[in-house]
This record gives structure tokens, C-alpha cells and sequence, in this order.
């Protein structure tokens, strides 16, 4: 294929590598993007590299400099702090909603990610558990039925799938979702309401955790 599809292809690829490359750690905070080692190593033009960084950059976990390479970006204890407190209160309207309103084809995908997740962490695959914690709480959005939640999530899902990247006891974070998938069939909005506070915590310490330990290296 030839001419704008092929180029638009390509950087939806390319774009799904380098994101998935930053949020499950292979390319650290800090280091470069350098577009002509990335189009070499992914066998593409500079071009999609370059549409690719552009995407990273307005999902806010690539940061341009000018007249210089695009890096991954640094998090902050006050990026963590401040991105928490707004998704703690759209996500605990998300699994409320997907309480509320679920069908059992829905329940079906979130527990299919779920055990997805937990088979994964029983087997030591840090990946793949990560990868599946990201899908259980997409799953949980798209079980509210509400775009406006949908379209605010959006913003923020590669950072929401970085700070999952963090967590490294991932037996107990796949054990705080089997218990927040049992509240979501049980419809249970009030425990919910305790529930994702609570996850969204410990989450947030994982990663205040893993940056205070590369601050100190």
C-alpha cells in the first residue's frame, strides 16, 4: 500500500509501540526519541515516527523540546498527586455507572479480563497483568454507558496505563479487582464508593514509590 492510508497505518503502529513501549517501562523517564533511530528500528519513514511522538505529546506522556529530540516525560510527585485527585472522582462515577448499568455480556469482558490478569500475575508475567488491569477499567467505562465519562477518560488513558505500570504487587492488585468486580455484579454502588478510593490509593503510592526509588538512584 501506497500514499496517505499506508502513512496513516503507520502511524497508528507506531504510535501503539512507542506507548505501549513507555507505559510498561522499556523506555525510561527521561530518555530520548530520537526519530531516526525509532524509524530504523521499527523498519518506517521518519514521518509516522514524527505523528507518532505528536500523539504521545497531547496524551501527556512525551514531552517535545525545541531544536532538540522529544523525551519520555518525567513525572512528578505532583503530576501523580494532581492527576489522582481528578481520577478519583471520574472513575468512582465510572464503576458506580457500571454497576448500575451492566448487562451480563459486559459482566462476562470484565471478568475475562480480570482472570486475564490474575493468571498472569500467578505466572509472574508483569506485562501481561499490567496490560490486563489497563483493559479491566477500560471495560469498566465503556459498562457505564456514558460518553461524557468516556470522552474525559480518553484524556488521561496512557497516563492512567502508566501509573498501573508501576504497581509491583501485582497479586494484590489483581485481588483489589476481583473485589471490585464482585461489587460491580452485585450492583453495590455504596461499596464502590469506598472501593475505588481505596484502589485508586494504593495505585498512587506504588507509583509515588517507584519515583522515589529512581530519584534516589
Amino acid at each position: 500500500m501506497t500514499g496517505a492510508g499506508a502513512t496513516e497505518l503507520e502511524s497508528v503502529r507506531v504510535t501503539r509501540i512507542l506507548r505501549d513501549d513507555i507505559v510498561l517501562g522499556r523506555r525510561a523517564p527521561g530518555s530520548r526519541l530520537v526519530e531516526r533511530d525509532i524509524a530504523a528500528e521499527l523498519h518506517v519513514s521518519r514521518l509516522p515516527v514524527r505523528e507518532a511522538i505528536r500523539v504521545l505529546v497531547s496524551e501527556g506522556v512525551v514531552v517535545a523540546r525545541p531544536r532538540t529530540w522529544a523525551v519520555v516525560r518525567e513525572f512528578t510527585h505532583q503530576d501523580i498527586q494532581d492527576f489522582a485527585e481528578v481520577r478519583e472522582a471520574i472513575e468512582t462515577l465510572i464503576f458506580v455507572f457500571a454497576a448500575e448499568r451492566h448487562d451480563e455480556d459486559g459482566i462476562e469482558r470484565i471478568r475475562l479480563a480480570y482472570e486475564r490478569e490474575m493468571a498472569a500475575a500467578l505466572a509472574g508475567d508483569a506485562e501481561g497483568a499490567r496490560i490486563a488491569a489497563g483493559e479491566f477499567h477500560e471495560i469498566a467505562a465503556r459498562l457505564a454507558g456514558n460518553d461524557m465519562l468516556n470522552e474525559l477518560i480518553t484524556v488521561f488513558l496512557t497516563r492512567l496505563q502508566w501509573l498501573f505500570g508501576q504497581h509491583d504487587d501485582l497479586l494484590a492488585m489483581a485481588e483489589e479487582h476481583r473485589i471490585i468486580l464482585e461489587a460491580i455484579e452485585a450492583r453495590d454502588s455504596d461499596a464502590l464508593r469506598t472501593l475505588i478510593p481505596q484502589h485508586l490509593a494504593s495505585g498512587r503510592l506504588a507509583a509515588e514509590r517507584r519515583l522515589a526509588r529512581g530519584v534516589e538512584v
